[in-house]
């Protein structure tokens, strides 16, 4: 089952960064624009971590969190543009699993909304990926076929988002945009190189399967049958 993920959060098109960054990990996000939505939707039950905006329209996040800590241990994650200590201090002091300031890389916030469940729940809460890899986000290492992978930054990254999402086919513009952290300035072969690089690592271990798929004039997925 899907966890869902509460975003709290009025500007929408932050908003929807998050929530395409998070659908894509496997995710089901739900977005909320203000305290009362939020507080309605965690009455409802089924969330699993709360990211939540400081400065809302109805009310302060720091509040939300506080009277949350009341009667819940929901892990959340604050999302803010306040920039200062004191109130990276007060955030997590008043109970807040983490603290992440705007302008943000959203694989960054990925990361560690996996942390955070991971922690809270005592157990490794990253979505089901594909047989025959293990992703280690923690350390940044994959491993495929028990074998551990050599692999640069953004190979890590970008089979990272593959593995993920089995069968899912990602256009170039989607890998660049998830996986590079300035995808403007990247060139438009940049994904086939490093998928090319990836193929030759990944044969080494099974020199008769290739389990990266190329949709020719769209993009790539990783076959779900390793």
């Amino acid at each position: 089952m899907q966890q869902r993920i509460l975003v709290v959060e009025d500007e929408a098109g932050i908003a929807e960064n998050i929530r395409y960054a998070l659908q894509t990990e496997g995710y089901d996000v739900t977005w909320c624009s203000t305290v009362g939505e939020a507080r309605e939707t965690v009455a409802a039950d089924g969330i699993a971590l709360v990211i939540l905006d400081v400065g809302l329209p109805d009310g302060n996040g720091f509040d939300f969190c506080r009277d949350l800590r009341n009667s819940s241990r929901l892990p959340v994650i604050f999302l803010t543009a306040r920039t200062s200590e004191i109130d990276r201090v007060v955030g997590l002091e008043i109970g807040a699993d983490d603290y992440v300031v705007k302008p943000f890389s959203p694989r960054e916030l990925c990361a560690r909304v996996r942390a955070v469940l991971r922690r809270t729940n005592g157990t490794d809460t990253t979505p089901a990926g594909s047989p025959g890899f293990a992703v280690d986000p923690e350390r940044m290492r994959i491993t495929y076929h028990d074998s551990l992978l050599d692999l640069s930054r953004y190979e890590y990254r970008l089979l990272e988002v593959l593995v993920g999402r089995p069968g899912q086919v990602f256009t170039r513009d989607q890998l660049m945009n998830q996986v590079w952290e300035e995808p403007e300035a990247s060139l438009d072969r940049t994904v086939d190189t490093h998928i090319k690089t990836l193929r030759a690592k990944l044969r080494r271990i099974t020199p008769d399967h290739d389990p990266i798929k190329t949709h020719r004039g769209v993009g790539y997925s990783l076959r779900e049958d390793q």
